[in-house]
């Protein structure tokens, strides 16, 4: 009996796993596994959001025009050159579907993000994946792995999940050495974290080079993850490439008002901003402290730590006894790190108790 069968390619897709927020005996734990704002959201963004759902009935904005002009506001941007998506992951998506297919393929390093090789799979193109230098990415190594096949090039800057920074010279370089037919990603998930003289300038390649594609997103510092919105920016010819096929309707109205808000809330983004930075170094320290056990956290940029486990402390350990303290935290083996533990950096009460909890395990191991 013939049944419908998916595509070969679809089968070879390992779906994306999500952060856990609850132990593997079902108790729920304190979800420091999905680099989410430990502050929350802004009360101005949370205030537009309630006052927006008054109307359930009527469809949202097909164009986000108020959402887009804030964003561009902001950011010195054309409007007309912002699209919007559902989580920045529906931008990643329909990136590789209008640049890549079968006999294509899509490159990005070592460590990158998990969604790139699902979306290159997804539509039928074969992931590259160019080495890492020390979990950071490696441009040369990027570069070399270019071939006449090569239709997009994925790149998280900081990336996800090691934390690493690219400088802006190295993706300047970057730019240079890919052919004119190429589509660069720059994924900054996590770009509202960097101080302004930390930024890759990516935006300016955005808005200046005809195959660049920035991504951003409201679900990390903008405390907006449940309302999953994300936006991009680059040439008109690639916007509307991506206009045709992005799923319509997708940021609801209520979404679209808690990002206008919150995108202009830059205290709140200032404080978030802030307290990442003092919190991710004092438990980068507290890590370091422990290097005599086995214990190192790779230098981030981003709003969590990969902590490396390399003595008698085992990753998986370190993360079930993490368990036994309440905290959910992200162990990597399907991504290749089984040594690696991502935490996010939490409040400060939480980041203190995950620290003693290390300290803890590596000095008993």
């Amino acid at each position: 009996m013939t049944k419908p069968a998916p595509k070969d390619w679809i089968l070879g897709i390992s779906p994306y796993v999500p952060g856990k927020a609850a132990a593997d005996d079902g108790r729920p734990l304190i979800k420091l596994s999905a680099n989410e704002n430990p502050l929350g959201t802004s009360p101005a963004a949370r205030a537009a959001l309630n006052a927006a759902t008054a109307d359930l009935a009527t469809y949202p904005d097909p164009g986000a025009t108020k959402m887009r002009q804030a964003i561009a506001s902001v950011h010195g941007l054309d409007p007309a050159r912002v699209i919007y998506g559902t989580g920045s992951d529906e931008l990643l998506h329909i990136a590789a579907s209008a640049y890549a297919g079968p006999g294509d393929e899509v490159l990005y390093v070592h460590y990158g993000f998990s969604v790139y090789d699902i979306a290159a799979r997804r539509v039928g193109a074969t992931p590259v994946i160019a080495p890492d230098a020390d979990y950071a990415t490696d441009v040369d190594a990027l570069i070399a792995c270019v071939t006449e096949k090569t239709k997009v090039v994925f790149l998280a800057n900081p990336n996800n999940p090691t934390g690493t920074m690219t400088p802006r010279a190295d993706i300047a370089r970057l730019h240079a050495a890919l052919r004119p037919d190429i589509l660069l990603v720059l994924d900054q998930a996590y770009a509202e974290y960097l101080d302004a003289d930390e930024e890759d300038g990516g935006m300016e390649l955005a808005k200046n080079a005809p195959n660049v594609l920035v991504t951003r997103t409201f679900s990390k510092i903008y405390g907006l993850a449940a309302e999953r919105i994300g936006w991009g920016y680059a040439s008109a010819e690639i916007i509307d490439a991506l206009h045709r096929i992005r799923a319509p309707f997708n940021v609801t109205t209520a979404g679209q008002a808690a990002a206008i808000a919150a995108i202009g809330d830059s205290a709140w983004v200032e404080a978030s901003r802030a307290h990442n930075r003092q919190w991710r170094e004092w438990l980068a320290a507290e890590v370091a402290s422990l290097s005599n056990h086995g214990l190192r956290a790779v230098p981030s940029k981003a709003n969590f730590l990969l902590i490396l486990f390399n003595g008698r402390l085992t990753a998986e350990a370190a993360m079930r006894g993490l368990w036994d303290e309440g905290f959910a935290t992200r162990w990597l083996p399907g991504q290749g790190l089984p040594s690696g533990l991502r935490i996010t950096i939490g409040t400060e009460e939480q980041m203190r108790a995950v620290a003693a909890k290390l300290r803890a395990m590596a000095e008993a191991a």
